[in-house]
């Protein structure tokens, strides 16, 4: 199903043929993201993707984009907390074409001083556009929290003394540091062939020296009691994110942790649509959500609420964690997660999109790819008893942490005395 190789200067392949498709999706994947870097220097990952697409050795950035999108196909990359992505959609007949501008922009970037200039300016405007966001900007208050003045607690993107530190040199030095063959990975899905696809590879990158880069530094978490944040603006709405620390990507219960994510507040089913806003109306988006890291990880709740009923909102979201550590839950309902997990995962691997992040991201962060074969046995093997035991061990008081933006002034000293869970 999966095939991988890996080259002698230590660049991994990871493909998956799906001999029905026309298309073929591509990513290249540098095991580099907002972890690793200094303090002074945040956003230079984000920085650096960024002008990776404006121009490289043998292409121009109008010539970049033409190249994909003139044969149908679609460009883009993004940068995490762990990792940084360049990647394509397009029909694969092209996929040389794309490999040679993918792997042209990791490998040549110009960064030219003329474009640095101008794409700090762009990300200055997306850092205003997100603290312009309260449903994403409280996200960045809750990192804040949860890992404070550590780089896993502060934005991506960094801030406007981090970004206008940035310069030429540190980018290139940043480039040359992380952008080697060993922490680089190739993945791919479609109609493609893996040999001949690795051979191509070989003539691109086999060149290349490798060295050893630099690891991040862990997380401390050292939470003696629950914490809150609150900003007063006045948004329409309030929005809400409630955080705990998690499970990093290789935990043994991460399964059993997304059930219980399934059972709280992935669909219209869960629990928490369910009380909050079926029979309640005290919000229109409800939810959570499962965060993984190398070492770490968190589960979120995420809320926008009714103004005027944060108080009722945080009362019967605790309420629901609660009853998740002290009830089993009932056996319909631990069929229909089951259910509803594997059948999200299959659905989503139908997709050549979709295949190619799962296996470039499970290939980086885990060096390992599971089948849906194998995460279906793993899913089989959880019993109820194992998803009680993760919310006990996840929703403790001394975890707790709560974000909120809204018109809420005045209202911190009550919304904390809320913060307690059984």
């Amino acid at each position: 199903m999966y095939k991988k190789t890996i080259l002698e200067n230590g660049l991994r392949i990871i493909t998956h043929p799906m001999k029905r498709m026309q298309s073929v999706a591509l990513g290249i994947w540098i095991k580099v993201g907002g972890r690793y870097e200094a303090p002074d220097y945040k956003g230079i990952a984000h920085f650096l993707e960024h002008l990776a697409f404006k121009g490289s050795k043998k292409y121009s950035c109008r010539r970049i984009k033409e190249s994909i999108e003139g044969v149908g196909g679609s460009l883009n990359g993004f940068t995490s907390e762990e990792l940084t992505c360049y990647l394509v959609k397009l029909p694969n007949l092209h996929l040389n074409l794309s490999l040679d501008i993918l792997s042209d922009m990791v490998i040549n970037p110009l960064l030219h001083p003329e474009e640095i200039e101008k794409e700090r300016t762009v990300i200055l405007e997306e850092i205003k556009m997100y603290k312009d966001l309260p449903q994403s900007y409280v996200y960045e208050l809750l990192d804040e929290l949860l890992w404070p003045k550590q780089p896993l607690g502060m934005a991506i993107t960094g801030t406007v003394e981090s970004v206008n530190r940035i310069n030429r040199e540190g980018l290139s030095l940043f480039e040359k540091q992380y952008y080697v063959p060993s922490n680089i990975i190739v993945s791919a899905a479609g109609l493609l062939e893996h040999n001949k696809f690795t051979n191509r590879i070989k003539n691109i990158f086999s060149s290349l020296k490798t060295k050893n880069v630099s690891a991040f530094l862990k997380v401390k978490e050292e939470q003696l009691r629950p914490q809150l944040k609150l900003l007063h603006k006045d948004t329409e709405q309030t929005h809400l994110v409630l955080g705990f620390h998690g499970f990093r990507r290789d935990h043994p219960s991460r399964y059993a942790l997304g059930l219980l994510h399934v059972i709280l507040g992935a669909n219209m089913s869960s629990r928490l649509f369910n009380e909050l806003r079926e029979k309640k109306g005290l919000a229109y988006e409800i939810g959570t959500q499962v965060k993984c890291f190398q070492d770490t990880g968190a589960f979120i709740v995420h809320a926008g609420i009714d103004n005027h009923k944060v108080n009722e909102s945080v009362e019967l979201i605790l309420k629901e964690l609660e009853k998740a550590k002290n009830q089993l839950v009932s056996i319909d309902e631990f069929k229909r997660a089951k259910e509803f997990y594997l059948g999200q995962l299959a659905l989503s691997l139908e997709e050549t999109l979709d295949n190619m992040l799962w296996i470039g991201e499970s290939t980086a962060a885990l060096d390992e790819v599971y089948s849906l074969k194998d995460i279906t046995k793993k899913i089989n093997k959880i019993r109820r008893e194992d998803i009680r035991e993760v919310a006990e061990y996840i929703f403790k008081e001394k975890s707790l942490n709560l974000a909120l933006i809204g018109p809420l002034k005045d209202s911190e000293q009550a919304i904390y005395g809320q913060l307690r869970l059984n």
